[in-house]
């Protein structure tokens, strides 16, 4: 039985459906990539309880306070770029007999429309519950009197370069001041699909078809799929970094830098014929011949130390197939 899991922003969509809903409201792409890089902080400390990705948990306040609807995150899934070759791959792997899976970060109304657009199942979907419209109908004026003072303080923050200021604010305000209010509840009650969460997704859907992380095939990109890609690697499956960021590279069994996603194709072929063996006979013969342009640019990556020269590359395709999302970790 054949089944590969893909990650839904940056293999299957080029955009970042949360950093788009934040530029409805005021300055909310530059509070976004501060909010978003204070995900990637917590993130790589370990923060106890906390996952990748759950930077969808910290921007609802922000959301719920801009009147942003859940008919807002629809529209944006309508119109939003398919990353090329995506459709054409699912269709080609539906064919062959291949069982294909979306495990999103993504709030639901933006993950299930982008999966059925794309020709993924509902019910291999996982992704985030998101009542955005509930929380708006629960939620008062007086509840968001701390947002524009937050939003005040951090505005002039630039991830990276003021890491500290940025960690000991949003600290304050998510784990301080919003303790036991309203907006704090809806925090808590948010659950991305991050890290392990998305392993225990995976999980599901494997014991759903009797199938062990060894036999599996997972595509990501990011550091909400890091700990998916090392689990399946780990366990002699075929993990997958497409056009990946520095700290999901790492994790991956073999690495493809592409603007066409249907340039994995003849890599799984090989997968599904003969294994692990068999997909790295496939990558090490086109990492040789290397990729044109900005296509096909393999590399195989387990037990590999030096990833300078393709983390190189995957930056540089980054850019081209996510836009702004690509600087996001």
């Amino acid at each position: 039985m054949k089944l590969v899991f893909f990650d839904l922003e940056g293999p299957l969509s080029s955009q970042d459906n949360a950093y788009e809903l934040m530029k409805l409201s005021p300055n909310g792409d530059r509070i976004f990539e501060v909010i978003s890089r204070y995900d990637d902080l917590l993130a790589l400390e370990g923060k106890e309880g906390y996952e990748p990705g759950d930077t969808l948990a910290l921007i609802a306040p922000f959301l719920v306070h801009y009147d942003i609807t859940e008919e807002n995150i629809v529209a944006l899934a309508e119109k939003a770029s398919l990353v090329d070759g995506a459709p054409e791959l699912v269709g080609q792997l539906h064919a062959q007999g291949w069982h294909v899976f979306c495990i999103s970060t993504s709030y639901e109304q933006y993950a299930r429309r982008i999966a059925q657009r794309v020709g993924i199942a509902p019910e291999n979907v996982a992704c985030t519950h998101f009542p955005l419209d509930r929380y708006r109908s629960t939620l008062s004026v007086e509840d968001f009197s701390g947002i524009k003072e937050v939003e005040k303080d951090i505005l002039p923050l630039k991830p990276e370069e003021d890491d500290a200021k940025i960690k000991e604010r949003l600290d304050r305000f998510l784990w301080t001041e919003l303790t036991n209010t309203k907006l704090g509840a809806v925090i808590e009650e948010v659950k991305p699909v991050g890290g392990r969460r998305k392993v225990e997704a995976l999980d599901s859907f494997a014991q759903r078809y009797g199938q062990p992380f060894g036999e599996l095939v997972v595509v990501g990109d990011s550091i909400t799929d890091a700990k998916m890609l090392e689990t399946v690697d780990k366990a002699g499956g075929l993990a997958v970094a497409f056009n990946a960021n520095q700290y999901a590279l790492p994790y991956a069994t073999i690495g493809l830098a592409s603007t066409h996603l249907s340039d994995l194709g003849p890599v799984l072929a090989a997968w599904a014929e003969g294994g692990r063996a068999a997909a790295e006979k496939e990558v090490r013969a086109k990492e040789s011949a290397g990729g044109t342009g900005n296509r096909s640019h393999y590399h195989w990556l387990a037990g590999r130390q030096d990833l300078d020269e393709p983390l190189a590359i995957h930056r540089r395709i980054r850019r081209i197939v996510r836009e702004e999302a690509g600087k996001l970790g």
